[in-house]
């Protein structure tokens, strides 16, 4: 698997600089003194042309910038530490080879001794229905880690997706989400519109996957199975979601641990309204017993759990109404390990997403932290409170 992803990554260091080299003729702007007879054949030759070159594109270049500000308060709003500090700085290059190929590479500059690959992909889609993907990606678990983080709603994902969807994992491996392997998608069942296709009914998503996450080579030699299956049932602004993951870990303190998920969820956006609520849970080994045969006989597990809701609602204003602004608020639990009697912990979240214009957006949130503390020989609840105040660009 390793070699196969050197020989992929390859592939697309070497597809940019093609990419870049391919001339395409500029379409000529029209001539009012020209004969209008003579417009058709104009925009007939550039897609020949274009054909000609082997349907080469020069790669679409896009990236985001997100800065956060971080003032942390205990329960009595004594201000603890406050820092500024750039959450993410990515650069994106992305294009196709001919109709059917096409690929992504995606890099973090965040820190200048921490600059790393984020995602590095070709795709191959030969229709709607199937479409097969080979490299480094995101993996297809939960219904909010694929949204853009400069898109989501509040100034980053919750706790529950970072602890159990692969960015700061309970079982001490992942990043990012993503991983390296392979995976197949595809929307089935097409919904047509008075302008043609409108939307699928259903869209999924399987993979098979390293496990150990971004940029980290395979340690075992057990991989990962991943999936997800999302259902719009008869409107395109609703989803209901659905997805798994199967796999073992293995660290320098555990020995090929289960790493069991699946997440169940639904979301509402039109526009205007955004609903989002999802549950996920999951099963982590930490402790084995082998055979002679090193087959695994018994293993401790630790159960967690975790749920959000979010909702908001998006005002448009300003000219053409290219302003918007959305109050939100969400709501959010998790537990690393339910057998621990008051080890979980609430977060409830309200703020402010503006975008003044398309390419820039600016978050305000006020978050409390609610979770259990030891006091003599009794749990009490404790609070702690956070202002993130983001300010985010995408190009």
């Amino acid at each position: 698997m390793k070699h196969s992803f050197r020989i992929i990554i390859g592939m697309l260091l070497l597809a940019i600089p093609l990419c870049l080299n391919a001339q395409v003729k500029p379409i000529k702007k029209d001539n009012p003194d020209q004969p209008k007879t003579e417009k058709p054949e104009e925009k007939k030759e550039t897609p020949e042309k274009k054909e000609s070159k082997g349907g080469l594109e020069m790669p679409k270049i896009s990236g985001f910038v997100q800065t956060f500000y971080t003032a942390n308060f205990d329960e009595k709003c004594v201000l603890q530490d406050n820092e500024f500090k750039m959450r993410r700085a990515r650069l994106v290059a992305e294009g196709k080879f001919g109709t059917k190929f096409s690929y992504k590479l995606q890099a973090n500059f965040g820190k200048a001794d921490d600059t790393y690959l984020v995602d590095a992909f070709v795709k191959y889609q030969p229709c709607k229905e199937f479409a097969i993907q080979v490299g480094q990606f995101k993996t297809p678990f939960s219904i909010e880690s694929p949204i853009n983080p400069v898109n989501l709603e509040t100034y980053d994902y919750g706790e529950v997706i970072s602890k159990l969807v692969g960015y700061k994992d309970v079982c001490g491996v992942g990043r990012l989400g993503r991983d390296i392997g392979v995976m197949a998608t595809g929307s089935l069942f097409h919904i047509k519109g008075e302008e043609g296709y409108k939307y699928s009914i259903v869209d999924y998503s399987i993979g098979v996957f390293n496990g150990n996450g971004a940029n980290i080579a395979d340690n075992n030699n057990r991989k990962d199975i991943v999936g997800r299956l999302n259902v719009h049932p008869g409107l395109k602004a609703l989803t209901i979601s659905g997805s798994f993951y199967n796999g073992k870990y293995s660290t320098d303190a555990v020995d090929r641990g289960s790493r069991n998920r699946w997440a169940a969820g639904a979301q509402y956006n039109d526009g205007r309204i955004l609903f989002r609520a999802e549950y996920i849970s999951g099963n982590t080994g930490y402790n084995t017993i082998a055979d002679t045969l090193n087959n695994i006989i018994s293993e401790d597990i630790y159960h967690s759990t975790g749920y959000y809701a979010v909702a908001g609602y998006n005002f448009r204003f300003g000219k053409e109404k290219s302003q918007q602004l959305m109050p939100v608020f969400r709501y959010e639990h998790f537990t690393k390990d339910v057998s621990i009697e008051n080890s979980g912990t609430t977060f409830y979240t309200a703020g402010l997403s503006y975008w003044p214009i398309k390419s820039v957006n600016v978050k305000l949130n006020y978050q409390i932290t609610e979770n259990y503390r030891l006091v003599a020989a009794e749990y009490e609840k404790s609070h702690s409170h956070r202002v993130v105040a983001a300010v985010n660009f995408k190009f």
